[in-house]
């Protein structure tokens, strides 16, 4: 039988050591490279941007000239700090991004714009320039600014890390000078967004846009009876962390979001009773940190309740945060499939 455990008995204790050894790519990109991505022939973009990072890689691995080579000889090719990858989800932008950071020599960090925000929250934002000036690469996935104050705080930390010589890498579904559109009035924050903007190169990565597809239809919820049964199920060596979704939810309020990486540490599944709709807004952007730290360690799921499709009220997903629910819901479905598949039988 499993081991049962859960996660609302979790509190970590996280130092500022640990919190940065966890920036990196997750499993799923930990042994890609550049050589694996497959550009469609029908997209030349695919084939530019891998150059182009290819490029970029040897850049942040040319160290800088110093003392009498500065000035007699010893050049470096000048580019912007950054560059940014622009295309809708499905291209590989994830894909190039950690194999640039596993091409790159030296110190580098890797996480989502999300986890960067948090580290803010957790160490202050002069800790975080401090430990991050020290890298030689800070790559930020699903770069998105979705309020004023994201805005200034990215665009701070970004002009300081490029100030201080570290390279600068991003992703994200909307290109740099329209970041914040939709969300707040972007035009009292352009300054800001345009300090971004000017930090990064784009390259433009062309392919069908997954997001066309539409969601994934959500597998029917389970019973109680299935949840526990189920959970129990799975091989003596899993780890399964089972909880009242709504203590979960409570339970999650007292844990910053930069630990949440930590609070699933040895987790090989989670199983949820009483799946309920979020209607708090604050609520619910902590939960999409925690789906995306599930599926970045593809964790599956077992849950009753309402169905996972219906986590976030109609609000929400046609809101200023919807990308970021979609991505959510979507990846839940994913897990709860897994879950159904590794899931013992009723």
């Amino acid at each position: 039988m499993a081991t049962i455990e859960h996660l609302t008995q979790r509190s970590p204790q996280v130092s500022v050591d640990d919190l940065l050894d966890g920036f990196f790519p997750s499993q799923r990109f930990g042994a890609v490279s550049f050589d694996s991505y497959r550009p469609d022939p029908q997209q030349p973009s695919q084939s530019a941007a891998v150059k182009a990072l290819r490029s970029f890689a040897s850049a942040v691995n040319t160290p800088k000239p110093s003392g009498l080579r500065k000035f007699f000889g010893a050049k470096r090719e000048e580019s912007r700090a950054g560059i940014y990858l622009d295309g809708g989800f499905g291209v590989g932008k994830t894909h190039l991004l950690a194999s640039l950071w596993h091409a790159a020599e030296g110190r580098k960090a890797f996480g989502t714009f999300v986890e960067y925000t948090n580290l803010v929250g957790a160490l202050s934002f002069r800790k975080t320039v401090d430990a991050l000036s020290t890298y030689q690469l800070v790559c930020i996935d699903e770069f998105e600014l979705d309020d004023p104050g994201d805005t200034v705080l990215m665009s701070r930390l970004m002009r300081e890390l490029a100030d201080a010589g570290v390279k600068l890498a991003a992703t994200s579904n909307t290109l740099p000078g329209s970041l914040g559109e939709g969300r707040f009035a972007a035009v009292d924050f352009q300054r800001e967004i345009q300090v971004l903007s000017d930090q990064f190169d784009v390259l433009r990565i062309d392919g069908e846009d997954y997001r066309h597809r539409g969601l994934p239809v959500a597998p029917p919820p389970l019973t109680e009876q299935q949840v526990r049964r189920r959970a129990r199920h799975f091989p003596d060596e899993v780890t399964v962390a089972e909880d009242d979704f709504g203590d979960l939810i409570k339970h999650l309020a007292g844990v910053h979001p930069s630990r949440y990486r930590q609070l699933i540490d040895g987790v090989d599944a989670v199983a949820w009773h009483e799946v309920q709709t979020i209607t708090e807004q604050a609520v619910a952007l902590r939960f999409v940190v925690l789906a995306d730290r599930l599926y970045d360690r593809d964790v599956p799921i077992l849950a009753s309740g309402a169905p996972l499709s219906e986590l976030f009220t109609q609000e929400m997903m046609s809101g200023g945060y919807m990308k970021k629910y979609y991505r959510a819901v979507s990846r839940l479905t994913a897990l709860a499939r897994q879950g159904g598949d590794a899931g013992g039988t009723d």
